[in-house]
Order: C-alpha cells, then sequence, then structure tokens
C-alpha cells in the first residue's frame, strides 16, 4: 500500500485526484494539504505541510507556485519523493527542483497525461523519418477560451519532442506568427499555431505535410480527469525510487 499526501487537496484537479485514489486498491490517501478546508473530505486535511503524519510515501503537488519553496524543502527534510505537477514556476524554482532532485526523487512534466507524453516518444522515433522525406512540421493546439498563455506549453514541448530526435546543428527554429513575412516557407522551422475558443480542454496536432500526403499525430483531451490519472500513475512510479529528476516519459517505459 503506497501512503499518498495531496498537497492542495481542495483545487479542483486534488479533488479529482482524491477520487481516483479512494477507489485504488493499492493507494491510500493519507492526508491532503491546503490553506482552506471545510471537513468535507475522507482524510485529515491540514495547512501546512509539516504537519502531516509520518508514514507518507509520496507527495502528489497540484498547487500553486508560492507554495512549492516550502514543499521542496520539507520532501528534502523527510526524503520523500514528490510529483510537481503545478505550473508556473520561475526560473529561479525551477533551479530549485533541480538541484532537489539531487536529494530526492522528483517528477516534473510538461504534461501529466500518459496519451501526450506516448506521443511525444513517438515523435522522437518517426520525426527524422519523415522530415528526411521532405515533410514540413506543423503544431496546431487548441484550447478554451479562459486559457491564458499561448501557445500552450505541452505544444512546445511536442515540438521539443521532435527537435530532440535531431543534431545541435540540424533543429529546427518555431515560428509563431507569419504576417509579417512574405517569402516561401524554409525547410528548417516548426510553424507551432493556437487557437482559444469555447470549453476544448486541449486538443495538439503535430502535422506532417509532405508531397502529396499528410500524416498527422494527434491528440485530444476530453476531460481534465486525464491529468490527475497521469499524476497518479506517476506517483505508483515515484514511490521508492532513489534521488533524481525523472518525467512522464519514465512513466512510459516502465509500463511499456
Amino acid at each position: 500500500m503506497i501512503n499518498v499526501v495531496m498537497h492542495g487537496c481542495n483545487g479542483k484537479m486534488g479533488q479529482v485526484i482524491s477520487e481516483i485514489v479512494s477507489k485504488d486498491e493499492n493507494l491510500n490517501m493519507l492526508a491532503g494539504v491546503d490553506k482552506f478546508d471545510d471537513g468535507h473530505n475522507s482524510y485529515p486535511v491540514f495547512s501546512e505541510i509539516s504537519q502531516i503524519p509520518a508514514g507518507a510515501d509520496v507527495v502528489i503537488d497540484f498547487s500553486a507556485a508560492p507554495a512549492v519553496d516550502g514543499l521542496l524543502d520539507y520532501c528534502v527534510e523527510k526524503n520523500l519523493p514528490v510529483v510537481l505537477c503545478t505550473t508556473g514556476l520561475s526560473e529561479e524554482q525551477l533551479k530549485k527542483v533541480k538541484e532537489v532532485s539531487g536529494k530526492v526523487a522528483v517528477l516534473k512534466s510538461a504534461n501529466m497525461s500518459l496519451g501526450i507524453n506516448l506521443l511525444m516518444k513517438i515523435l522522437k522515433e518517426y520525426a527524422p523519418i519523415l522530415a528526411d522525406n521532405g515533410f514540413d512540421i506543423e503544431v496546431v493546439e487548441k484550447h478554451h477560451n479562459l486559457k491564458l498563455d499561448a501557445p500552450s506549453g505541452t505544444a512546445i514541448a511536442l515540438a521539443d519532442s521532435v527537435n530532440a530526435a535531431f543534431d545541435e546543428g540540424e533543429k529546427y527554429e518555431y515560428v509563431y506568427d507569419r504576417s509579417t513575412r512574405r517569402e516561401r516557407r524554409p525547410v528548417k522551422e516548426i510553424g507551432i499555431s493556437a487557437v482559444r475558443g469555447g470549453t476544448i480542454v486541449g486538443d495538439h496536432d503535430v502535422i506532417f505535410a509532405g508531397q502529396d500526403e499528410v500524416v498527422t499525430f494527434s491528440h485530444t483531451a476530453y476531460s481534465k480527469a486525464l491529468f490527475a490519472r497521469g499524476a497518479v500513475s506517476a506517483a505508483k512510479f515515484l514511490a521508492g525510487k532513489t534521488a533524481g529528476l525523472y518525467d512522464m516519459s519514465d512513466v512510459i517505459n516502465e509500463l511499456i
């Protein structure tokens, strides 16, 4: 049985994860951490990570950037693995994440979806074959009208997965806007486009456009629950792991 602490338990993702954990016979929600609590959870909730009882095996974090520093310090103190899902971390915090991973196991990924991370693995393998045969590469992402950033971090991560397959001198340039240009499309660029509208949870297409044919790798998210399931899979993977910086590709590799 793996004892889980949910850091940010009363947020939307924290509540979804709590429900998934409650239905998994191999997991137990030991405690939650949240500044605000109305007592509705089936497990004890504390306002500070330092207050949780002994016996935790892993922390899942879906909180806010200001809370991450204290969480990382606590995990080092208690030698506790952490699945870090909070976004919007500063450069200084990202540096701290890397430093902490030298002392405890930390799993951080641009996207917690198993499907997206499997797609990244596929792209690394097949992008060079298509590129060497003259296929142009474009990434199109679609999200709801409340999303603040564009393009999405996942779109960049997908483009990075393509680029990871090429040597330094052969990497592609990312282009986000062609409105000021009147020239033929360069071969070594990846166009990244963002669509915002409605309630689209997340839709990503990596398009390889060749002579007389198009190959498209697609992923569609219908609910944010898929990110919660990915985080739970990551927690199962990370519990008991030695110090290091892991990501969802490591989870994928273990599953396959």
